[in-house]
């Protein structure tokens, strides 16, 4: 696989409303006696746990908040408000599949772990705290309480105002698409299933209260083998994003953003269809 291909900023614009604290990035001693500077928001799962462990090699110990799966009635709900009955139909049966192709690239996935040294386990040197949910009191309180100089954010579910508004912090996201055409979910396999692999890809940007909507900070693209499928891009983007990630990180401790938008149409995508999806490994040889 080759290197990170990043795009270089285009606006060199100040991002919006918030403001990141001033100061200068400590040295590593300081920032290993300081691990309240970066908060990590994670959903539960091995691909949050590979960023934050290539934050903790760069910047020592930090605080993790991880919040808890969803209620599947909720979502289902929303899906069906969002998409209708047949989508939704098609996305459960997908989901049940999903657990085959998952046991079925389990060899390959740890192969790729392997070349590209990726640690899906909990470093020993985090402080974790489970909050629920990102939008919980209790997960405002923490992030109050260790009123951090910056927040990343990995796999939630969308943040409300409340939450990006009780510190006085930026939070930044990495997202597994190219935004703005692939907001949403499975950006990676969406652009590679509609023949569009010049922009599968990653993006690390800012938080606001849209869905993936705030101003990109870095991207980069991928390239899968003949052997990949949608179990293991995200293991193939999460490489990528790494240096990414850490950049933006730096950035925001030193105070300084830059934003890196692209001129693409804007649309956000979901989980594909069990039909969808064979019609896309058939005709297109896109797993």
């Amino acid at each position: 696989m080759s290197s990170p291909e990043i795009i270089p900023d285009q606006t060199g614009k100040a991002p919006h409303g918030r403001n990141p604290r001033p100061g200068p990035v400590p040295d590593p001693v300081a920032r290993r006696e300081a691990p309240g500077r970066i908060v990590v928001l994670m959903a539960s799962g091995p691909l949050p746990w590979i960023m934050i462990n290539s934050l903790t090699d760069r910047f020592g110990p930090l605080t993790v908040l991880e919040e808890d799966h969803e209620s599947k009635k909720l979502f289902l709900k929303r899906r069906l408000s969002l998409l209708g009955p047949i989508t939704l139909a098609g996305q459960i049966a997908f989901g049940l599949y999903l657990k085959f192709l998952h046991k079925r690239s389990e060899a390959h996935k740890q192969a790729i772990m392997k070349r590209e040294n990726l640690t899906a386990v909990r470093p020993e040197n985090c402080i974790h705290h489970h909050v629920g949910s990102v939008n919980s009191r209790i997960c405002r309180e923490r992030l109050a309480e260790i009123n951090p100089d910056v927040v990343v954010v990995i796999g939630t579910r969308m943040i409300r105002k409340s939450t990006l508004q009780c510190i006085d912090a930026p939070f930044i996201n990495y997202h597994a698409g190219l935004n703005p055409k692939y907001r949403g979910m499975n950006g990676g396999y969406w652009a590679l299933a509609g023949g569009d692999g010049k922009n599968a890809g990653v993006t690390v940007h800012l938080v606001d209260k849209g869905v993936d909507t705030g101003s990109a900070l870095y991207n980069a693209h991928f390239t899968p083998g003949a052997r990949d499928n949608f179990v293991t891009y995200p293991y193939l983007q999460a490489s990528v994003a790494r240096p990414l990630l850490n950049k933006a990180v730096e950035d925001a401790l030193h105070g300084e953003f830059k934003t890196a938008d692209l001129d693409l149409p804007s649309k956000q995508w979901f989980h594909p269809t069990l039909w969808g999806y064979f019609r896309t490994g058939l005709t297109r040889n896109v797993w």
